[in-house]
């Protein structure tokens, strides 16, 4: 008694289908098949070295880290 049966299994399935409809379920099945299609390329991918920054990029992203950084301190309360 403790395993089902085929006829539970399609009980089951036709409540699911009458509470989500048939149109959401291919959704969510299309949207499941994609992440896993694209957990494996990036499983499979190499990684790659980042690039380098020239030093004028490298000068901006530095100064636009400072800023930020002054910009929370301010909004930061006494503690």
């Amino acid at each position: 008694m403790g395993g089902f049966s085929i006829w539970h299994w399609l009980i089951v399935l036709v409540i699911v289908v009458l509470v989500f409809g048939t149109k959401r379920l291919g959704n969510v099945g299309k949207d499941l098949g994609e992440a896993v299609k694209g957990f494996k390329k990036g499983m499979n991918e190499e990684d790659k070295p980042a690039a380098r920054l020239s030093d004028a990029t490298r000068e901006e992203q530095e100064l636009r880290d400072r800023e930020r950084r002054e910009q929370e301190q301010r909004n930061d309360p006494p503690r």
